[in-house]
């Protein structure tokens, strides 16, 4: 099951891709036009996009008459054991109602364990990945896969972006970068003080099924990138997470994209992302019914998209307050 959790994982909470395909040709230049621009993050509500003004991440703020929410954007990629000023947090923390975490986490749920494992064989088949691309990708992948100390085998798929998840996870383990920091040492320290925790899981066995829809153009597109992104290296990534821990959101946003605009991608993609915004914007409600404070934390880009969650809250009526703000720790 550790193979289908990566992928699953991959496909579902930071962006997925997979797909079956026959020999792969350079994807063309129109394909990949249209497939970026099918990005549901793409605009951001640029008054919410401020530096905050207290030390450490920037905090978000969404209340009624008798309850606070604060909301902190965190990065969808950042260093292992990333260092910030958790000074606001652990002030926060304390008599907090409740932390509720990024909705990102999937798994199979009862007999889907058949079907998404048997959609899983299919992804894992027909390689090695490299015999099929035209030479010139053949080569910078090669490069990139000996750099990262894998051979050819550990790619033994048809399927870009089953190729394109496995590249993502091997680039991002060997660069010591993760999906899940700080949200684990977010939910570690809750627990720590007794302070309930709020998740939600996914259903991975429908998604897995429209990756296997998706078609080989989409596919290409999305392998591209992730080969791209490994090609440069974390530069860009470890930049943004500084920028983030220093409450700087301009700069959090430059962070590597390339999962996001893959999921929008994927037959149901964006009804997946639409309905993760609707739940926690529905979990922020459900904290605010309840007098006192509580913590949520969202992905930066879900959070402040047009139509993402704060814009959706603020289309309820509700009082939304940005980092420029702040002028307190309260």
């Amino acid at each position: 099951m550790r193979p289908l959790r990566r992928l699953a994982c991959l496909a579902a909470a930071s962006a997925a891709f997979a797909l079956p395909a026959a020999a792969q040709a350079p994807a063309v230049a129109p394909a990949q036009a249209a497939a970026l621009a099918d990005d549901p993050d793409a605009a951001l509500v640029e008054e919410l996009v401020v530096v905050g003004r207290l030390p450490g991440p920037a905090w978000w703020r969404v209340s009624d008459a008798d309850t606070t929410v604060y909301v902190l954007g965190v990065p969808s990629l950042a260093p292992k054991r990333m260092e910030w000023d958790r000074a606001i947090f652990e002030h926060r923390l304390e008599g907090a109602n409740a932390v509720v975490l990024p909705f990102t986490n999937i798994r199979t749920k009862g007999v889907g364990v058949l079907g998404a494992g048997f959609n899983l064989l299919r992804l894992r088949s027909g390689g090695p990945f490299e015999a099929r691309l035209d030479p010139a990708t053949r080569d910078r992948f090669v490069a990139v896969r000996e750099r990262l100390g894998f051979p050819a085998k550990h790619y033994p798929t048809s399927n870009p972006l089953a190729a394109g998840v496995q590249l993502a996870s091997d680039y991002r383990e060997r660069s010591n970068l993760t999906t899940t920091d700080p949200a684990k040492l977010v939910e570690l320290l809750a627990r720590q003080k007794g302070v309930p925790v709020v998740e939600k899981s996914y259903d991975i066995g429908p998604l897995l099924g429209a990756i296997l829809r998706t078609s080989p153009q989409v596919g290409r597109v999305c392998f591209d990138e992730v080969l791209q992104q490994a090609e440069a290296g974390p530069g860009v990534t470890l930049e943004a997470a500084r920028a983030w821990a220093a409450g700087d959101v301009p700069g959090a946003l430059e962070n590597e994209r390339t999962y996001e605009r893959c999921l929008a991608m994927i037959p149901g993609g964006r009804a997946f992302d639409e309905r993760m915004k609707a739940d926690t914007a529905a979990a922020i409600t459900v904290q605010l019914q309840r007098p006192g404070h509580a913590i949520v934390l969202v992905p930066l880009r879900p959070l402040l998209a047009q139509g993402g969650v704060l814009d959706r809250l603020r289309g309820q009526g509700l009082d939304v307050r940005t980092p420029a703000g702040d002028a307190a720790g309260g």
